[in-house]
C-alpha cells in the first residue's frame, strides 16, 4: 500500500462486524494525529439469544419427502445490522456538517456488507477503503499501519 495522506479534520473510521472506532485527525496531511471521536460496540450474544428458530423444511407436491433449509446465521445477520447502523450514523454526520471526507477501515467482509448500507451522501464522503483489520489495535498502532 502506498502511503495515505489523511487531511486536517478527515475522520478514520476503522470497524468490524462488532466494533468502530471513529477516529479525527487533528494533525495535517504530513504528520497526522489521530484522536478518538467514539466507539460504538456490539455485545457478541451467544446464538442461543439472537434466535432459535430451527432450521425449516420445505415439502415438494411433487416428491412425498421433505427438505430441510438452511439454518439462519443470526451472527451474520447481526453484524450486517451493525454495519447498517453504523452507516446511517456516518450519514447523518455527514449531512450534519459535522465531516466532509472519510476513510474506512475494515476487514474484506465487513466491507462488503457497509458498502450495501452506503447513501448518495456517503459514498461520496468515502475518500478510500482499506481492507485491514485494525480494530482491536490501539490508536498509535493504527496511525502507524495507516501512514508507514
Amino acid at each position: 500500500m502506498s502511503e495515505l495522506l489523511i487531511r486536517h479534520g478527515e475522520w478514520v473510521v476503522v470497524c468490524d462486524g462488532a466494533k468502530a472506532l471513529v477516529l479525527e485527525n487533528t494533525g495535517d496531511a504530513k504528520f497526522p494525529n489521530l484522536k478518538m471521536r467514539e466507539v460504538y460496540e456490539q455485545k457478541d450474544l451467544p446464538t442461543h439469544l439472537l434466535g432459535a428458530d430451527k432450521p425449516g423444511r420445505t415439502h415438494s407436491s411433487t416428491d412425498p419427502g421433505s427438505s430441510s433449509v438452511t439454518q439462519t446465521d443470526w451472527h451474520n445477520q447481526a453484524e450486517q445490522a451493525f454495519l447498517t447502523h453504523l452507516a446511517q450514523r456516518l450519514d447523518a454526520e455527514i449531512a450534519a456538517g459535522k465531516v466532509k471526507s472519510l476513510i474506512l477501515v475494515a476487514p474484506p467482509r465487513a466491507l462488503g456488507m457497509i458498502r450495501h448500507a452506503y447513501s448518495h451522501t456517503l459514498r461520496s464522503a468515502v475518500r478510500a477503503e482499506i481492507d485491514k483489520d485494525l480494530v482491536k489495535h490501539p490508536v498509535h498502532d493504527i496511525e502507524k499501519h495507516l501512514t508507514a
